[in-house]
């Protein structure tokens, strides 16, 4: 059994340091009009178009981030990695935020730009994938759902965040001044934001299983000064896992768990093609496309989040009841039948039908941000985890769940149809039902190679008198 203090304290740091995380990364779509009135002035139209290229290349960092900070978080252990994702963010958003503009400096600034995003990419490589593993990993069986979904609270949080200090920011500071520097703020912010989520990250101690695996303890420097004693804890271990070669290592991260790593990638491009449509594309949608203002339509999305993050424990704790896959089908059938409709919804007029067509967007996303930080981790073995989990998952939101913007803005572009981006959705639904198919449901049941976790005494009692029967 984790001790309550123990997993209190993970839950709140992760999710904590998760919420920082992509207050950075997202920061950028909340004011990708402004950004790209100073990066690439002169293009026109082309300019929104070219901020969403800037935008998806982020993405081609993420799989090589995932590809070194997932591995080394199966040797070195989740706590530490997650720490140097957590700085290696800050500093991409805060040199972003000191870039000078185009007017200053010609082409070097959209290059630097992109520079920057790369940056970003490549620490988010290793951010989300090591999170949901870190957090299922310290999660009793019964109770994973409803506490990994704790990750998206936070999540979601860094997004309302970003849209309210963006909101704040382009309502208060005149226009010349925003285009001057009322843009860096949101940027700036970043250097104080990493450092308080790195010491936060440095407090944790490591997750159970990765101390099982490996037989060694990591507890943070915080914990011993706390006092935490227990049948947990003990003197630190410097053994490390035997090193494996590259060849080695693709192998067992890759090519034996294949069939895995399909399922994981069938899930995740359909919950980021959703996701991003909603956080990233569609505060940019309602003002471009729909012709909303750009602080209400900043404020629409701002609202639907904020009931999201109402929301999302207990869709977490409903999958721990009933299982994730019910909930999943639901997702994928929502995307499918709901999408035309609130596309239709956004485009009907006025703030209220907009509201309720980006709601509706909305409630999808729910079915997936509630259950899969519990679902994916519970696909792979304890030993490469962290590494098929990253890869997988950064591979899927590149290729489809990164680009979602760009594509969807150049299909309004090139057919002239407000409603097309519809049809990506739908797309990316059929994709997730195939691969729910595929799916063990795993509710209430321990992770691959780890033995059953309770959330309390009785709990504890009851796996005992379970296991003395089996025996």
């Amino acid at each position: 059994m984790i001790r309550p203090s123990r997993l209190k304290r993970t839950i709140s740091g992760t999710a904590v340091g998760n919420m920082m995380e992509w207050y950075d990364f997202g920061i950028f779509a909340f004011l990708v009009p402004t950004i790209s009135q100073v990066f690439f002035a002169g293009q026109g139209s082309g300019s929104v178009v070219a901020t969403f290229t800037m935008f998806a290349a982020a993405f081609v960092a993420r799989p090589i981030g995932g590809m070194i900070f997932g591995p080394l978080g199966d040797r070195l252990g989740r706590r530490r990695v997650l720490a140097i994702t957590m700085i290696t963010m800050a500093c991409g958003t805060l040199g972003i935020g000191l870039i000078p503009s185009y007017e200053a400096i010609g082409f070097w600034s959209p290059l630097l730009l992109l520079l920057g995003r790369l940056v970003q990419g490549f620490s988010t490589g290793g951010e989300y994938a090591g999170a949901m593993t870190y957090l299922g990993e310290h999660s009793p069986d019964t109770r994973r759902g409803f506490l990994t979904s704790w990750l998206e609270f936070g999540t979601l949080s860094g997004y309302v965040l970003g849209a309210a200090v963006a909101t704040t920011v382009t309502t208060v500071v005149p226009e010349q001044a925003l285009l001057s520097w009322g843009w860096r703020i949101p940027f700036l912010v970043a250097g104080p934001l990493g450092l308080i989520g790195l010491y936060v990250r440095t407090r944790l101690e490591e997750s159970p299983a990765f101390e099982q695996q490996t037989g060694r303890h990591d507890t943070s420097e915080g914990d011993r000064r706390a006092g935490d004693t227990g049948s947990e804890s003990s003197a630190p271990d410097s053994s490390e896992p035997p090193r494996r070669s590259v060849r080695e290592q693709f192998r067992d991260t890759v090519i034996k768990p294949w069939r895995p790593l399909l399922v994981c990638i069938g899930l995740v491009v359909t919950y980021n093609v959703v996701n991003y449509t909603l956080t990233q594309y569609f505060p940019t949608y309602l003002s471009e496309e729909v012709g909303l203002p750009a602080t209400p339509a900043l404020l629409i999305v701002l609202g639907v989040m904020v009931v999201l993050i109402a929301i999302i424990p207990f869709g977490g704790r409903l999958s721990d009841r009933i299982g994730r896959n019910p909930i999943l089908y639901t997702g994928c059938g929502l995307v499918v039948v709901a999408s035309v409709p609130a596309f239709l919804l956004v485009n009907a007029g006025g703030y209220l039908a907009a509201f309720a067509g980006t709601l509706l967007i909305g409630l999808t996303l729910l079915c997936f941000n509630s259950t899969l930080p519990s679902t994916l981790p519970a696909l792979f073995p304890v030993d490469v985890r962290y590494g098929t989990l990253a890869i997988a998952y950064n591979v899927a939101t590149s290729v489809f769940g990164g680009t979602t913007p760009l594509i969807a803005s150049s299909l309004v572009a090139g057919t002239g149809n407000p409603i097309v981006p519809a049809f990506l959705l739908i797309a990316a639904g059929i994709i997730g039902a195939i691969s729910v198919v595929f799916t063990r449901e795993k509710a209430r049941r321990p992770l691959p190679g780890s033995p059953p976790s309770a959330a309390n005494e009785e709990e504890a009692r009851q796996l005992a008198e379970e296991r003395r029967s089996a025996d």
